[in-house]
C-alpha cells in the first residue's frame, strides 16, 4: 500500500449491528487516486442497479484523499450515494475538520449501509466502533446535536457530521453538517442518512498520516503556498471570500434575481463583500491547515435578527436566498441561511425552493397561507416556508420538500416554466443566459444542474483568454472542449479532495509533486486530466445504468424561451438548436455516441472496463 493511504475503508451495517475493515486494494489507488474516484468506483460496485436511495442497501460513504490530514492544501472531505432529490450519482464536498479526522483515526473511508431499527449515532473512536442510540438527539438541529454528542462523549475535540430535522424528515435537498459551518449541501445526502435513521457519525482519531519523502513533500507545500500567494484569484478570495462574486455577477447580468426572471438586482451590493463586512464580519477563518482563510466569522448585530453568530453568506447562498427571492437586507439574509444549517437544508436548493413558490404565490399557482403574502422581497414567507419545509408539518412544505421539479409536476399547468433546475437539481446562482458554455456545464453536469463541474462564466463574460484565444461569451463553437477540460481536471483534483479554492492558485505540477512525494509513486502533471476522464465516465455509466436520459441534458425552460430583460446580454436566451449543437459537440468530444452514452471504444480508452469489481464481505 502506497505512503498517505491509511489502507482500509470501515464498513457498518446499521441492520445488522456489525462493522468490519476492508484493505483498500492497490489498484485502487493507482487508477482512482481517492475522493470522487473512489466514491464513483464503490458506488457503481455497492449500490444494486435500480436501487432506493432510501433503501437499506443504498451506500452512504465519506471519502478522503491521499493528502487528506496532511500539510498540503487538500483539507476536505467528499460524501458520495444516490442521490434521492436527481436518482443520479452524487458527490457532495465538505471542508473544516471531519475527514482528516477520519483519515487519524485509520480509514481511508466510511461506508454505512443498512438501515436501524430506531434513531442511532455512530462513535468511532480510532479502532473502536459502537452504534449509540440516538432517541434523546432525534428532533434537534444539526449544531444542538453536534454540542448534545461532545457533551456525552465528553471531548469537545471530537469531530461530528449530523443531520437535522429536515433530513429526518427526508426532505429531498436536505444536507449533512460538518461541524458548525461547513455542510455537504447538495442533493439530499441527509435524507439518505435520515432513511438510516442515522443521526450523526463522531470520529476521534490518534494515528500519525505517514509520507513516503518527508522533505519533497515539505518542499512541495512550499511551492504549493508560493503558488497560492502569486494567484491574484487567492488573494481576492483572502479579503473577501466568495462574496464579491454578487457585484461581480450582477455587473455581468448572472446574478438570478427573482427566481432567474432577471440577471441584475438593484440593490446587490448590500449583499456582497461591503455589505457583509458592514453588518456581519468580525475576523476571517480558515479548515484546518488552510493558508486562504476565505471565511469570515462574526454575528449579526443590529436589527430584527440581531443577537446570532454567523460566518461568511457565500455567493451561492447570498444570491440564491437573496436577490432571487428578491431581500436585500444581508442580516435577513445571513438569518434565512441560519436556519436553513440549523434544520439541515440546503440553502441553495431551498433559495430556488422559495424562489419558485414566490412566483407561483404572485401569478396564483399557489395559494398563500393565511397571514403570509407568497412575494418576493417577503422575508416572513421566506422564513415560513423554510420551517414548513424543514418539519414537513403541513402541505405546503411536504410539496416544497420534493424540490421544484416534483413540485410543479404536481402543481401542473404552467408551473414547469418556472421551475429551475436540471434533472431535479435546483439551477445554481449563475443565470446562463449570457454565457453559452456556462449553459452546457449546467446540461452535462453529473450530478445536475451545478456549478463545481467546470463553471466557465468568468471567462466568457470578461472576454477572458483560453489556449491562447479570446472566449467570445456567446459563442457556441470551441464551449465543448473548454468545458470538457475543465470537468477533467477537476474530477481528477476532487479525487485528491483539494480544496475548490485551492485550485485556484495550486498549479498541476504541484499537486502531482505533493502527491508523489506523499504516495511515493511517480505521477505527472497530466494525471488528473487522465483520471478525471475516466471518472467522468464513470459517473455517465452509472447515472445511465440507474435510468437518466440523456434528453434531459437540457437548460430549464426560463433560459431557453425567455430573453434577458436586463445587463450586457439583455434580449439573449437559448434556443433548442443552441442545445442540440452544444450536445452533439460535446457528445462527440468525449467519445459518447449521438445519444450521449459512452462508446466501449471510449470505456476502454479511459481504462473504466479494465476496473476489477470491489467486492464488500464482512
Amino acid at each position: 500500500m502506497p505512503k498517505a493511504y491509511m489502507g482500509k475503508f470501515l464498513f457498518v451495517d446499521l441492520s445488522t449491528g456489525s462493522s468490519w475493515t476492508k484493505e483498500v486494494p492497490e489498484w485502487m489507488t493507482s487508477s482512482l487516486l481517492g475522493g470522487k474516484g473512489f466514491g464513483a468506483k464503490l458506488l457503481a460496485d455497492l449500490a444494486p442497479s435500480g436501487c432506493d436511495p432510501f433503501g437499506a442497501d443504498n451506500p452512504l460513504m465519506v471519502m478522503t484523499g491521499p493528502l487528506t490530514g496532511t500539510s498540503a492544501p487538500s483539507m476536505r472531505g467528499c460524501v458520495v450515494t444516490k442521490s434521492p432529490l436527481t436518482g443520479t450519482f452524487l458527490d457532495s464536498y465538505f471542508g473544516g475538520y471531519f475527514s482528516p479526522e477520519v483519515k487519524y483515526a485509520g480509514y481511508d473511508g466510511l461506508i454505512v449501509t443498512g438501515q436501524a431499527t430506531g434513531p442511532v449515532y455512530l462513535w468511532i473512536d480510532d479502532d473502536q466502533v459502537e452504534i449509540r442510540p440516538a432517541g434523546h438527539l432525534w428532533g434537534q438541529d444539526a449544531l444542538e446535536a453536534n454540542e448534545a454528542i461532545k457533551t456525552e462523549l465528553g471531548d469537545e475535540t471530537i469531530k461530528i457530521l449530523s443531520i437535522g430535522p429536515a433530513g429526518e424528515n427526508k426532505v429531498l435537498y436536505s444536507l449533512i453538517s460538518c461541524e458548525y459551518n461547513r455542510q455537504a449541501g447538495r442533493g439530499g445526502a441527509g435524507a439518505v442518512m435520515g432513511s438510516k435513521q442515522l443521526k450523526a457519525i463522531a470520529v476521534r482519531g490518534s494515528q500519525p498520516v505517514t509520507l513516503h519523502d518527508p522533505e519533497a513533500f515539505r518542499a512541495a507545500v512550499i511551492q504549493a503556498n508560493a503558488d497560492l500567494e502569486q494567484s491574484e484569484d487567492v488573494q481576492a478570495m483572502k479579503a473577501g471570500g466568495t462574496a464579491p462574486a454578487v457585484d461581480f455577477a450582477n455587473e455581468t447580468g448572472l446574478l438570478p434575481t427573482r427566481n432567474f426572471q432577471d440577471g441584475t438586482f438593484e440593490q446587490a451590493s448590500n449583499l456582497g463583500d461591503a455589505g457583509q463586512a458592514k453588518h456581519l464580519w468580525l475576523n476571517s477563518a480558515a479548515c484546518l491547515g488552510c493558508p486562504i482563510r476565505c471565511s469570515k466569522m462574526g454575528a449579526v448585530r443590529t436589527g430584527k435578527y440581531a443577537g446570532f453568530i454567523t460566518d461568511i453568506v457565500e455567493y451561492e447562498s447570498a444570491a440564491l436566498m437573496g436577490s432571487n427571492l428578491g431581500i436585500s437586507d444581508v442580516r435577513s439574509v445571513a438569518h434565512l441561511v441560519k436556519l436553513c444549517d440549523r434544520f439541515g437544508l440546503d440553502s441553495m436548493s431551498t433559495g430556488g425552493v422559495i424562489g419558485f413558490a414566490m412566483e407561483a404565490g404572485e401569478k396564483g399557482i399557489i395559494e398563500s397561507p393565511e397571514g403570509i403574502a407568497l412575494e418576493f422581497g417577503n422575508v416572513q414567507a421566506a422564513e415560513y416556508l423554510i420551517r414548513s419545509i424543514a418539519f414537513v408539518d403541513n402541505d405546503l412544505g411536504k410539496l416544497l420538500a420534493q424540490g421544484v421539479k416534483r413540485a410543479a409536476a404536481v402543481l401542473g399547468g404552467d408551473a414547469s416554466a418556472f421551475a429551475q433546475h436540471v434533472k431535479g437539481l435546483e439551477s445554481p446562482a449563475w443565470g446562463p443566459r449570457g454565457a453559452a458554455g456556462t449553459g452546457l456545464a449546467f446540461m452535462t453536469a453529473d450530478r445536475g444542474g451545478c456549478h463545481q463541474r467546470g463553471l466557465p462564466a468568468p471567462l466568457e463574460v470578461t472576454g477572458g483568454e483560453w489556449e491562447g484565444e479570446t472566449v467570445q461569451a456567446l459563442a457556441l463553437e470551441g464551449k465543448a472542449d473548454m468545458l470538457i477540460s475543465m470537468q477533467n481536471y477537476l474530477a481528477g483534483t476532487d479525487a485528491l479532495v483539494k480544496c475548490d479554492f485551492g485550485g485556484f492558485g495550486v498549479q498541476p505540477e504541484t499537486y502531482a509533486a505533493l502527491l508523489s512525494a506523499a504516495t511515493g509513486q511517480s505521477f505527472t502533471a497530466d494525471v488528473f486530466d487522465q483520471l478525471g476522464e475516466r471518472i467522468w465516465n464513470l459517473t455517465r455509466q452509472f447515472n445511465l445504468r440507474e435510468g437518466i436520459d440523456p434528453a434531459e441534458d437540457i437548460l430549464p425552460r426560463r433560459f431557453v424561451q425567455e430573453p434577458l430583460p436586463s445587463g450586457p446580454y439583455k434580449g439573449h436566451h437559448f434556443t433548442a438548436d443552441d442545445m442540440a449543437a452544444l450536445k452533439k459537440d460535446y457528445y462527440s468530444r468525449r467519445g459518447w455516441d449521438e445519444t450521449g452514452r459512452p462508446t466501449q471504444d471510449t470505456l476502454k480508452r479511459v481504462g473504466v472496463q479494465d476496473l476489477p469489481k470491489f467486492e464488500k464481505d464482512s
